[in-house]
């Protein structure tokens, strides 16, 4: 670790820097550049048809600009825009945008790749870092700052035939490498001979080629820019992030809060080495925060599908949004928390999103509850409650929540996640289908006076170890007379400390579930039994013998 190696990158003066004190208002112009840059960082770079696809489903998106590639490059890139015009395949209102090297033969294919194209941006670039004009062209600054104008000339000189109208965009490439002072005598230069004007305006690009420093230090550099541009009214600031400290993300955010109007990405980030900036990422922050991203982002699983078929690549299971674990809870508490908000949620009728842990609600992005919660052996109980109130509608008394998470706690803890399916045959398993030594058969009750609060006359009908058995008894209540029933039948000494019951769905054919808590008062053992059915009075008579078979009481007379 010879940290020593390495320098410090320089950060620019600007003590009265505006942009901490803003805040995004707004979504950007969206440009891709997918196709391009994205393209030519894969493994296994697409073909025309592929390309054709993926174009397609920025277009589904809402992109309104799209980089499709270098046509003087190659012959591939070269047929695909060709395919994309002569097929009619770029809608009316999407600009298509080209980028080419600053040399005569490259222009000329370039221009001709355009043909029949009402619109288009060409864009163009060369490098101005320190240490690619120390390393790379040996030039000094005139030289490198002639190579733009030139380039701007040869463009100005091809566009002035082209029959449509051609936006021209200048990236000072490795901007983040240079003094600020020069790239802006490189900028104003192309902008002075390109002439653009507040209705014809020019794109200046601005990318952190390679991420260099702290986000907050590319954004004093937009917002210096930004301040000493002339004419800046026609202008179209653009940046162009990376990503190879990680914060991509942060800088691009940063840097629209300094002032710029556009912002180039790709989904996802793909890019050379750590990628470009998520525009997905970028876009979902908007809309979590209550701002129209100007993109259609409902789907997300729909677009990592083409995404993932088309690129080769695959979506990290953490990736922000899109990852397939971003909205589950393993933590126990992550869980209680997202049970709890929820249901707030939907009893107090809210109409803003507002649940612990989930920044927005899954459902907005083509996303489904079920996974939100995911159970292991670090889970807690109220995972484990909401898995069951959310898949399989058990409202499980609050009481009950730890009882029931101990027996899927053994679960996890012998073969890790459990699945809601698996959650749901242990409780079933534990509690609904506890019929044994006891067996609840039927029912009978009838009222013996005629006041309210009168007593209750009970016969039930059940099986101890497969033999029918039965008894009657007499109580405040059908549950108070069974209790009685089973003291006298059995002679046994329970409690009941608790029952709630609720409906399992709705309309007239719908189930009851009941649980009881109950206590052998001999030994001091409580524990739940749940029974259910489409009758109320059997579901808790089938929830007082899942109780005792759980209690395990013997009879004793």
């Amino acid at each position: 670790m010879n940290y020593n190696r390495y320098m410090r990158n320089p950060v620019i003066e600007l003590t009265d820097r505006q942009w901490p004190n803003k805040e995004i208002e707004k979504a950007p112009i969206w440009c891709s550049v997918d196709l391009r840059d994205g393209n030519q960082a894969l493994i296994e770079p697409m073909v025309v048809e592929e390309k054709i696809e993926f174009f397609k489903l920025l277009v589904d998106l809402g992109f309104k600009e799209i980089e499709v590639g270098f046509p003087s490059a190659s012959q591939i890139e070269y047929d695909f825009l060709r395919q994309l015009i002569d097929r009619r395949l770029i809608p009316d209102d999407v600009t298509v945008q080209v980028l080419v090297q600053c040399r005569e033969h490259l222009l000329k294919r370039t221009f001709e790749a355009l043909e029949g194209l009402p619109r288009a941006i060409v864009h163009i670039y060369n490098s101005v870092s320190v240490l690619q004009r120390d390393v790379v062209f040996n030039m000094n600054k005139e030289e490198i700052k002639q190579i733009a104008i030139d380039g701007t000339k040869l463009v100005k000189e091809y566009a002035k035939d082209f029959p449509g109208q051609i936006i021209l965009e200048y990236s000072p490439e490795s901007f983040t490498g240079a003094e600020v002072d020069y790239s802006l005598e490189v900028c104003s230069a192309v902008i002075d001979t390109w002439g653009p004007t507040p209705d014809n305006k020019i794109i200046i690009n601005l990318p952190s080629t390679v991420e260099m420093n702290t986000p907050n230090v590319y954004a004093d550099q937009i917002e210096w820019m930004n301040r000493n541009f002339k004419n800046r009214d026609s202008i179209i600031l653009s940046v162009h992030p990376h990503n190879d400290r990680g914060t991509g993300i942060a800088a691009a955010e940063l840097a629209i809060l300094a002032g710029a109007d556009r912002v180039e990405g790709t989904l996802f980030g793909n890019g050379e080495r750590t990628g470009n900036v998520d525009i997905l990422t970028l876009a979902y922050n908007m809309f979590s925060q209550g701002i129209d991203p100007k993109l259609n982002l409902s789907s997300i699983n729909d677009i990592i599908d083409t995404y993932e078929r088309l690129t080769k690549m695959k979506v990290h299971e953490r990736h922000p949004y899109a990852g397939k674990l971003v909205f589950t809870a393993f933590s126990g508490s992550h869980q209680d928390a997202i049970n709890k908000g929820m249901r707030a949620l939907i009893e107090r009728k809210k109409d803003k999103w507002a649940v612990p842990y989930l920044p927005i609600d899954p459902s907005d992005i083509g996303r489904s509850y079920e996974p939100i919660v995911r159970i292991n052996s670090q889970s807690g109980k109220g995972g484990i409650a909401f898995i069951m109130e959310t898949n399989f509608g058990y409202r499980l008394p609050k009481a009950m929540h730890k009882e029931f998470a101990d027996v899927i706690q053994l679960v996890s803890e012998k073969q890790g996640e459990v699945a809601p399916e698996q959650i749901m045959e242990e409780f079933e398993k534990s509690y609904i289908d506890m019929k044994e030594p006891l067996h609840f058969r039927r029912c009978k009750f009838e009222d013996i006076t005629e006041q309210e609060d009168g007593c209750t006359h009970a016969t039930i009908y059940y099986t101890d170890h497969g033999v029918e058995k039965s008894f009657d008894a007499i109580g405040n209540g059908p549950i108070d007379a069974v209790i009685k029933g089973l003291h006298l039948e059995l002679g046994v000494n329970i409690k009941v400390l608790d029952y709630n019951e609720h409906a399992l769905g709705g309309g007239a054919s719908a189930k009851a579930a009941a649980y009881i808590h109950m206590m052998d008062m001999d030994t001091n053992k409580a524990t739940f039994g749940v029974g259910v059915s489409s009758n109320i009075t059997r579901a808790s008579m089938r929830a007082i013998f899942s109780a005792m078979n759980r209690l395990g009481i013997k009879k004793i007379n």
